[in-house]
């Protein structure tokens, strides 16, 4: 499993520790420009359903090609068997992370696991739990779930560990918890990072900093780099306050 280990050098510590960068383009055009500007392509992208969903498997497939380790992101939530199904397609384009939402239940997160396991690649499963788009006032007002985001959190977190999925996405804000609860093996990856107040549709939102103190193995950053004047530039500065000095 992904552990953190303060002695590695900044190589070997962005694989097992880092920052994911969020290609949300509408399609390859726009995504390999961005691309383009990195000169180390040994970086994490997640590739998430408006450019999966515009351009098909064959992106997966291209960038993959290219040396890019990939968090695929679609979040499936169907029925066990379909989601299954699914997983088997995905598990043959051997990407490093794929997602399924927790609250599909326990039958489904062990369709999905048993999907991947049809290829020969380690692919990690990871569970959402509780979208960072979401509040408790959303939760209680429109999803009439009483229970805390934490407690929400906890629990959709708790299942999917005893429905073998390998880790979570989560908000920085309930990792901590989450470790407590499941172990510092499972993998905690955490969207919904900002340096500043932003006018987004995210609600539960850290700094690279806290995330790191909080406990997440990897954050996941799509617009304060994308949309960057020097794109590099922020996600260098990014990836050091989220590592630390090495």
């Amino acid at each position: 499993m992904l552990q953190y280990v303060e002695e590695l050098d900044l190589e070997t510590r962005t694989r097992t520790k880092g920052v994911i960068i969020a290609c949300d383009f509408p399609n390859k055009t726009e995504t390999m420009k961005f691309l383009s500007v990195f000169p180390d392509r040994d970086i994490f992208v997640k590739i998430g359903m408006e450019l999966f969903y515009g351009e098909g498997p064959s992106i997966v497939e291209e960038i993959k090609s290219m040396g890019y380790r990939i968090f695929l992101d679609l979040k499936l939530h169907d029925t066990p068997n379909t989601v299954k199904k699914a997983m088997k397609n995905i598990a043959k384009l051997g990407v490093d992370m794929t997602t399924i939402h927790a609250a599909g239940g326990k039958r489904m997160m062990l369709a999905a696991k048993e999907g991947l396991l049809t290829s020969t690649g380690s692919t990690l499963l990871l569970a959402v739990t509780v979208l960072t788009s979401l509040s408790e006032d959303i939760l209680k007002q429109e999803l009439l779930i009483q229970q805390s985001v934490e407690e929400v959190a906890i629990h959709y977190a708790k299942n999917a560990q005893n429905s073998g999925a390998d880790g979570v996405i989560c908000s920085p804000l309930e990792t901590k918890m989450i470790k407590l609860a499941c172990g510092d093996d499972f993998v905690a990856v955490t969207p919904g990072i900002r340096y500043a107040e932003t006018n987004d549709d995210q609600s539960r939102v850290a700094t690279p900093a806290m995330a790191k103190t909080l406990g997440s193995d990897f954050i996941v950053v799509g617009r304060p780099i994308t949309a960057a004047v020097d794109p590099v530039a922020v996600y260098s500065r990014i990836l050091a306050d989220f590592l630390g000095d090495v």
